[in-house]
């Protein structure tokens, strides 16, 4: 039981885009220095959950609340706390890296970013194209970028949506990194995904979503191995 206040508390969380529930009552929590996976199957409810928290898509009903904030009441305040990766799209195809990371620095209003956005870049290995137009990047050019802006000013809340889709290894690797280094200074970090292992590598807990729904919470050792595999497909049946 942890007796610290989360850094996001859902309660009750409806999502309906006209006649479809895309999120049908979830309620989660998240706790600063930890990480907590969303795991299910693509139409399972996460990115639209993640882009709630993120304040990109507003609540039907339901209360929000992410390091203070509400969601619904002080959207501004909430968005500052907030890094976001999503699911897709979010980059300017005309623009490099490194305007994108200028752009998010003014955004943020950061002081002496430069060196840490280097660190980054150079993580993911994207010191190379770092000035060169994204329209030509792959999916997982754009995946890693992506996680790079999210990370840049060491929000206190990360979220990263299907931040592992169509990445290589050493992206995988840099993003497990990001998500240490973010528990490790006290961060909460969030990450959706539809890949059981590497939601157990990344993740302390993880919250199983099926139907818009939340059907299960559990730590992340319980989704390890053969085991964990059948636990999961029990969990989606």
């Amino acid at each position: 039981m942890n007796d610290r206040p989360p850094i996001v508390d859902v309660r009750g969380l409806h999502v309906r885009f006209g006649e479809v529930e895309a999120v049908a009552g979830v309620d989660l929590v998240a706790y600063a220095g930890q990480s907590s996976a969303l795991l299910g199957r693509n139409g399972a409810g996460k990115s639209t959950t993640m882009r709630v928290l993120a304040g990109v898509v507003p609540a039907t009903a339901g209360t929000v609340v992410v390091a203070g904030h509400d969601v619904r009441h002080e959207p501004l305040m909430a968005k500052r706390a907030v890094g976001y990766c999503p699911d897709v799209g979010g980059l300017v195809p005309r623009a490099t890296p490194w305007e994108h990371l200028q752009l998010t620095a003014r955004l943020r209003r950061l002081r002496d970013w430069e060196d840490r956005a280097r660190d980054l870049l150079e993580r993911f290995e994207l010191g190379d194209v770092a000035h060169r137009v994204t329209a030509g990047f792959s999916h997982g050019m754009g995946r890693r970028l992506s996680v790079v802006l999210a990370a840049l000013h060491e929000p206190d809340v990360l979220l990263l949506d299907e931040p592992f889709d169509g990445v290589d290894p050493i992206g995988v690797e840099a993003t497990l990194e990001v998500v240490s280094d973010a528990r490790a200074r006290g961060a909460c970090v969030l990450v959706s995904t539809h890949l059981r292992e590497l939601a157990v590598e990344a993740c302390t807990t993880v919250s199983v979503l099926r139907g818009g729904s939340r059907v299960a919470t559990m730590a992340s050792t319980e989704m390890l191995g053969e085991e964990g595999a059948r636990a999961y497909r029990g969990l989606l049946d």
